[in-house]
């Protein structure tokens, strides 16, 4: 297994990006990879829409896993920080679930190693859907008759467990991949898919440095085994007008979830897949403008100030990589005859 350290560093990365401008670029695949013990079946992903969608299992019946990442839009909720439970907002952007299934590891922080862990996390975040124990939203979930015979279907009989919920929900998510952007049609070989100005900004996106940590199919690092995570350092180069603007210093990154000094402003590398779709930028939203977060990024990762038509070259570039969104048909949720799960009692 690579060292983490190694992984970490983005180091050896950047060398090998910078001794050659002639990028493996990839296409998106049209199936998303899915761990051995939760193969990806029409049942899991017909219940893990149904229980993405359902707020009822919020503490306070208010909270879905689509408030926060809104599939009909961009995969998250265009705020700097998400709205929770009781109008409570917590410090890190939502990143957006659309093409998720590609990450190394989930959350900013990685701190969860796969989908599957990640679906369970919000549920009893206080800030997020506030249930104290995350059995007590399944115990609602169990409490609509509707839900067994999805279960049923998707796991077999007896199957009403946490674990099989987020297997579903994963599953769902799974499908939540954008594939055939322009991008993709021109690494396919359609040379006329991308406008000459985006083929200038993949060359300058390249040639500048950006591509020793997005790369890959989803431009966020190497493909890697299930929960072996491809971390950057964000901040990398201090900038006191950039520090004092956006404080993109303040938050402590995937140290907060270690507790290790030496994982301090250390961050999951983040897909630019559908950018164009998900601002405002960074774990802390605090940009809000596309043309303003690539030259952040020059200047704290690469110590570079980019001219304007650079900029410019690079954000038409960036807008090839919106891919075709699927079409998501709401599901229609079970109901509880006669009775309600979240009235005030």
């Amino acid at each position: 297994m690579m060292h983490k350290k190694l992984i970490q560093s983005c180091a050896v990365l950047f060398i090998l990006a910078s001794a050659s401008a002639d990028a493996a670029w990839e296409a998106l695949p049209d199936v998303a990879p899915a761990p051995e013990d939760n193969p990806t079946t029409e049942a899991k992903v017909t219940l893990g829409k149904m229980l993405f969608m359902d707020p009822r299992f919020s503490s306070t019946g208010t909270i879905s896993c689509n408030s926060c990442h809104n599939i009909m839009e961009g995969g998250d909720d265009s705020r700097t920080f998400s709205m929770g439970v009781h109008g409570k907002t917590g410090g890190r952007n939502a990143p957006t679930v659309w093409n998720s299934a590609f990450h190394s590891v989930q959350f900013w922080d990685g701190r969860a190693d796969l989908l599957e862990d990640q679906a369970k996390g919000p549920v009893t975040n206080p800030v997020e859907m506030g249930v104290s124990e995350i059995e007590q939203a399944m115990d609602k979930v169990r409490a609509i008759p509707g839900y067994k015979p999805y279960f049923d279907e998707a796991f077999g009989k007896d199957s009403m467990t946490v674990d099989n919920a987020a297997k579903a929900v994963a599953a769902f998510e799974r499908t939540l991949i954008t594939p055939n952007s322009a991008y993709d049609k021109y690494v396919k070989g359609d040379k006329d898919a991308m406008s000459v100005q985006q083929v200038r900004g993949m060359e300058t996106f390249a040639s500048t440095g950006c591509i020793a940590c997005h790369s890959g199919a989803a431009f966020n690092g190497p493909k890697m085994e299930f929960g072996q995570g491809f971390y950057a350092k964000f901040p990398t180069f201090s900038d006191k007008e950039y520090d004092e603007k956006y404080d993109l210093s303040a938050d402590k990154g995937r140290e907060e979830a270690t507790g290790k000094a030496s994982d301090a402003h250390m961050y999951r590398v983040s897909t630019l897949r559908n950018i164009t779709d998900t601002a405002p930028y960074f774990h802390n939203g605090s940009v809000n403008n596309l043309s303003d977060a690539v030259r952040v990024m020059a200047k704290l990762q690469l110590n570079k100030d980019l001219s304007d038509s650079a900029v410019e070259d690079i954000v038409a570039f960036l807008s090839a990589l919106t891919g075709e969104y699927p079409e998501i048909i709401m599901p229609r949720l079970p109901a509880t005859s006669g009775y309600s799960l979240v009235a005030d009692k």
